[in-house]
């Protein structure tokens, strides 16, 4: 399952130094407007210590962790929607991902650029929002035009409908509100998933700050970030992009040493990869044996057939069976085997709902 989240953000917010962190690439990250051209496309590890337990007790040829992919898209400026900066280009990159990181400046730094004259997250935030906004009306509108004529003319069902969704996302739009606080019905929805609409991905907030400020706390331009996030039920990060990019030059044992000194329990990072994960709905279900330990990820909701799929179509197909086992049970009694005696491995059937943890071997005969 292929995942996307693209990173957003003024120029000079620290995006590109938050991507080369997750990446640990060296892309160009320079203190000038559109350092980043073309959009960067970096594959993350998602962090989980449930796959290293596992690889520990199998000892497998072969371990493959989950990934998630992050793009790193060129800053965005007042009038991209009607082509400044890099425009259009910019904004067709977003539309292209499952779920938007907006990072914002939440620090004072005289010696680094601000492509608005000084830090004000709220005016980031807003300029940005704005123009995603104004960019959504525009498809809006040009696709009005033409199902209305079709909607009143043919009387069909599926035009009527998606006429009366886009009118809906036009009210909505005109009036600054982002398509994700739209209450659509599932209908409604499905009319629109075509136009990949930017406003209606989900998003999370990430507040760039100094590294003082991870240490003692919010400060006064985070706490305005996460009230703002709070009346639109988003998310909010506090991370350090600079920090992160200096720990991504650490093996993990000497990371995890800095973090404990700085009195940090976990990475930025690491929050935001799982906040992203769980921002789209995803879980993870495993695949374990002496040939291969493999992290699955799926949308929570999906049942075991389905998830078979993940694996490989004629699996799905084929179906007869899931031999399931949770991973806190097995780590409980230590062994395949105990599980087994205890009587803890189940059999499901296709329409079990997986569940974040599972651990399954699936029957299948094609």
């Amino acid at each position: 399952m292929s995942l996307k989240a693209g990173i957003i953000g003024l120029p000079n917010v620290g995006k590109s130094t938050l991507f080369n962190a997750i990446t640990k690439q060296n892309i160009l990250a320079a203190n000038y407007p559109f350092a980043t051209i073309d959009p960067n496309v970096g594959i993350v590890t998602v962090p989980d210590e449930r796959l290293t337990f596992l690889e520990n007790l199998y000892l497998p040829k072969n371990t493959v962790p989950t990934t998630f992919e992050f793009t790193d898209i060129a800053g965005l400026v007042k009038g991209a929607s009607k082509g400044e900066g890099l425009g259009n280009k910019f904004l067709s990159h977003i539309r292209e991902t499952d779920a938007i990181v907006e990072v914002v400046r939440a620090f004072d730094d005289e010696n680094i650029t601000h492509v608005e004259g000084k830090t004000n997250p709220i005016r980031d935030i807003e300029i940005i929002n704005v123009e995603l906004i104004l960019s959504d009306l525009e498809i809006v509108d040009n696709r009005l035009e033409k199902i209305i004529k079709k909607a009143e003319t043919t009387k069909e069902k599926e035009a009527v409908l998606e006429m009366e969704a886009l009118k809906k996302a036009k009210t909505n739009l005109e009036q600054n509100i982002p398509l994700r606080r739209v209450d659509f019905t599932l209908e409604e929805k499905e009319a629109l998933r075509s136009f990949n609409f930017i406003t209606l991905k989900p998003l999370i907030y990430c507040a760039n700050v100094l590294e003082d400020t991870l240490v003692v706390g919010d400060n006064a331009y985070t706490l305005q970030i996460k009230e703002y996030a709070g009346k639109e039920q988003s998310g909010v990060i506090v991370m350090s992009a600079k920090l992160e990019s200096e720990l991504s030059e650490l093996s993990d044992e000497d990371k995890k040493a800095f973090l404990k000194e700085l009195g940090i329990s976990s990475s930025g990072l690491d929050k935001l990869i799982f906040a992203t994960y769980d921002l789209l709905g995803l879980a993870t279900f495993f695949t374990s044996g002496p040939d291969e330990c493999r992290a699955w990820t799926f949308k929570k909701g999906m049942n075991a057939k389905s998830c078979a799929g993940l694996i490989h179509s004629d699996i799905e197909r084929g179906f007869i069976k899931a031999e399931v086992t949770s991973f806190d049970v097995l780590k409980e009694y230590g062994s395949e085997l105990k599980v087994k005696e205890a009587g803890k491995l189940r059999l499901e059937g296709k329409d079990y709902l997986m569940q974040d943890g599972d651990i399954v071997y699936f029957r299948f005969n094609v």
